[in-house]
């Protein structure tokens, strides 16, 4: 599909880096940076709230239809509102960390959200990170990077970041779901964040984009 500016795919599976990693890269490139699980995790913690069994996928289903989204943009940055609340925080509670991937993986769910994504580009170029953005949402670019690391190194992460998920079970659920699941992407370059620094995984970020074509100047 033609899309009128450039995007940047970043997947990876749960504390490989990839939102860390899109940021400063977005920020290096002067492009904007958006959080595709954010929006996810909106959902969940909405639905959540509503009293809504995230595992009941016609109960979510009905719930979504009466949500208003909005994304936005704010100091490069993407925003999330539900029904005109600006989300930040909330969306790394506990509970959504928990109930997440069974909301994501409703095909409903993914459809309209994939289209708010793609409507970034409408006015900007963009990073954006997630789990299927090369393989579902911007299948066409030739910029799409994988960001992986061990699944211990993960689990460290996690927990320094004081949230108790398991990143396995995360990694089962984001895989074996039949609505676009993780996975690398064709053409997508793997970066293994597990022995490097940030700024080590930017630099070969910024070294990845160059070898599928990115110019600077355009």
């Amino acid at each position: 599909m033609s899309q009128p500016h450039r995007s940047v795919a970043i997947d990876g599976p749960a504390a490989s880096g990839k939102s860390t990693v899109a940021r400063r890269l977005a920020a290096s490139l002067g492009l904007i940076m958006v959080n595709s699980g954010a929006m996810y995790r909106a959902v969940t913690w909405q639905v959540l709230r509503d009293g809504v069994d995230p595992s009941d996928a016609d109960a979510v289903i009905r719930a979504l239809e009466g949500l208003e989204i909005g994304c936005g943009v704010e100091d490069g940055l993407s925003t999330i509102a539900i029904n005109g609340r600006l989300l930040t925080t909330e969306v790394r509670e506990p509970q959504v960390n928990d109930h997440v991937s069974k909301v994501a993986s409703i095909p409903e769910v993914r459809e309209r959200l994939v289209a708010m994504q793609r409507d970034y580009l409408k006015d900007n170029d963009v990073v954006m990170e997630g789990r299927d953005i090369g393989s579902v949402v911007f299948p066409d670019t030739p910029f799409k990077l994988y960001i992986d690391a061990s699944e211990e190194v993960r689990a460290a992460r996690r927990s320094k970041d004081g949230e108790a998920d398991a990143v396995a079970k995360r990694d089962a659920q984001d895989s074996q779901r039949k609505a676009s699941p993780l996975k690398i992407s064709e053409g997508a370059i793997v970066i293994d964040s597990s022995d490097l620094t940030i700024d080590e995984v930017v630099g070969e970020a910024r070294g990845a984009l160059e070898k599928l074509g990115w110019d600077d100047k355009k």
